[in-house]
């Protein structure tokens, strides 16, 4: 129903911007067809990205060393180190400076994803710490809604290559690793995503992620089967003997089934699991949450 006399001035945005605002004529920025990646990803995901760059770097510059033991090479905690003295310093980069006190908070999550340099360990509680640090930047709001896809195939996807890396140039031990009864010996996540990734795929079905010749195809275009590749890179042997849930996995008909056992399994085998959870940090952004009755 129409409303009677003059409607009331609209209110001003919240948004608006600020009389400090330094205006310009607006100018072309995409020239050429590389430029579009100004277009397509936002300034955090990039300064993201550049971050974990830096910490790829970082392993170059600090080679393994030479030692009697086999796994847990000593070199990775001089890495360590390096990203403990640096982390606040790499996380204002991605930070804005209005929001500067949230700094320390964050960053911690980044120095918990990476893994432990007392044990030279990694696994999937560290790949959590990951998760929360990206979940405390988009509840600052440095990362937003629209950033969700960039978050997980750009950021996400970046920080698996690193984490990769890590664990063949260290020889890094599985933390908390099941063995053959687990579903892979350091991730978890990118599984999860990478099977949503495949959900109603015109061909690649489940059965598919066990036959060599499709991984070889098609793993750099999606995450689960290049997580498949790098498990076939690392283990020797029959595929259903080194890596048995994946196997039983493939039998599953459809990519939406995987996916919505993998979110069981992963709420069952690790946010449930005490040796998992006792070392995840609790601060402002996540706080830990009682239970109450209702």
């Amino acid at each position: 129903m129409a409303e009677s006399g003059r409607q009331p001035p609209p209110e001003p945005l919240e948004d608006a911007c600020p009389t400090t605002h330094n205006f310009m004529i607006p100018k072309k920025e995409i020239n050429t067809v590389p430029d579009m990646g100004k277009w397509k990803r936002s300034q955090p995901i990039n300064k993201l990205v550049a971050l974990l760059n830096t910490l790829d770097r970082w392993i170059d510059e600090t080679p393994p060393m030479d030692q009697p033991s086999r796994f847990g090479n000593k070199a990775f905690r001089t890495w360590y180190a390096k990203l403990d003295q640096e982390a606040e310093n790499l996380v204002a980069t991605v930070i804005p400076s209005h929001l500067a006190a949230a700094v320390p908070e964050v960053a911690l999550y980044l120095k918990e994803s990476v893994g432990n340099s007392t044990r030279i360990d990694y696994g999937t509680g560290h790949e959590a710490a990951f998760a929360a640090f990206l979940c405390c930047l988009c509840k600052i709001g440095v990362l937003r809604v629209d950033d969700q896809i960039a978050i997980v195939f750009k950021v996400f996807n970046r920080y698996l290559e690193v984490m990769r890396k890590l664990q063949k140039t260290y020889r890094m031990e599985p933390a908390g690793s099941q063995g053959v009864w687990g579903l892979d010996d350091f991730q978890f996540l990118p599984f999860i995503w990478g099977s949503s990734q495949l959900i109603e795929h015109p061909y690649l079905e489940p059965r598919h992620f066990v036959d060599e010749k499709a991984v070889n195809e098609n793993h750099k275009d999606y995450m689960f089967l290049e997580c498949i590749l790098f498990i076939t890179e690392m283990k020797t042997g029959p595929f259903a003997e080194h890596s048995n849930q994946l196997w039983n996995i493939s039998a599953v008909p459809s990519w939406s089934k995987v996916n919505q056992g993998l979110i069981r399994m992963y709420k069952a085998e690790c946010l449930e699991k005490f040796p998992v959870i006792q070392h995840f940090k609790f601060g402002s952004l996540l706080p830990i949450q009682p239970v109450t009755s209702t």
